[in-house]
């Protein structure tokens, strides 16, 4: 069997990955501060508590799948949190918070991944499409998805020649807990006003008349961790519905 390492697999897009890694029979590690109900007591499936955003967590993960799986093959670094803000009400805080939990989790990540992962395994990061366009009020959390792909498309050639493959998936609105509850706030594009935002984006943008659903996201995870992938590496892949051509 092989073993993967979710972090942020708890929770949104992380819970789909760790069902649907769970449904072909793999390992799996995850790694949040909390494990919820719904995953406690799940057959071959194990839990790191800690704080993601910091290195040591990331180690302890590494060496406590080593220890109970003997490898591990797939490493995702799913932490993350969306919020906009315009620039004038940016202070340390923010900007600190937004860089350590989407940037710094997936530098640690991939950091710790790198030193420890054989010839043949991945690693995936989840991005987002606001990693490859700017958009108003979205500033930081657009620069941090940013910093996510310039990272992946480094690392492909410093690890590449190990044979570790690294890349990135880039969704575009995923109706998750986190994302709706970021909608919320007085200076997202929706205002709190979510189902009409989300319409008529949809109207607007996707070239399929909706939106990508979180199973299609695991889906696409796992396409790049298999073995069909074995050429791609260095990518930071829409799945996106067509909303953002490349």
């Amino acid at each position: 069997m092989k073993t993967v390492i979710i972090i942020g697999g708890t929770k949104g897009i992380g819970l789909e990955l760790t069902k649907y890694y769970l449904s072909k029979n793999f390992n799996v590690s995850i790694g949040a501060r909390t494990l919820p109900k719904s995953l406690k007591n799940k057959k071959n499936l194990i839990f790191t508590k800690g704080d993601f955003s910091k290195e040591k967590p990331h180690l302890n993960i590494i060496k406590n799948s080593l220890k109970k799986y003997k490898k591990v093959d797939v490493y995702i670094n799913n932490v993350g949190l969306s919020d906009w803000r315009p620039i004038k009400k940016v202070d340390n805080l923010f900007l600190n918070k937004m860089l350590l939990t989407n940037f710094y989790s997936t530098v640690w990540g991939c950091k710790i991944a790198s030193m420890y992962l054989k010839k043949g395994s991945s690693i995936v990061n989840i991005s987002s499409i606001a990693g490859k366009r700017g958009s108003k009020n979205n500033s930081i959390y657009s620069a941090s998805k940013f910093a996510v792909n310039g990272l992946t498309q480094s690392l492909s050639k410093e690890i590449g020649e190990k044979g570790i493959r690294i890349n990135s998936v880039c969704p575009v609105l995923i109706k998750t807990p986190g994302l709706m509850k970021a909608l919320k706030s007085k200076y997202s594009p929706a205002n709190n006003k979510i189902d009409t935002f989300l319409k008529f984006f949809i109207n607007n943008n996707s070239a399929m008349n909706r939106l990508p659903t979180k199973l299609e996201v695991a889906k696409l995870c796992y396409f790049l961790s298999s073995d069909e992938a074995s050429g791609i590496t260095g990518q930071n892949i829409n799945i996106d519905c067509g909303v953002f051509p490349q």
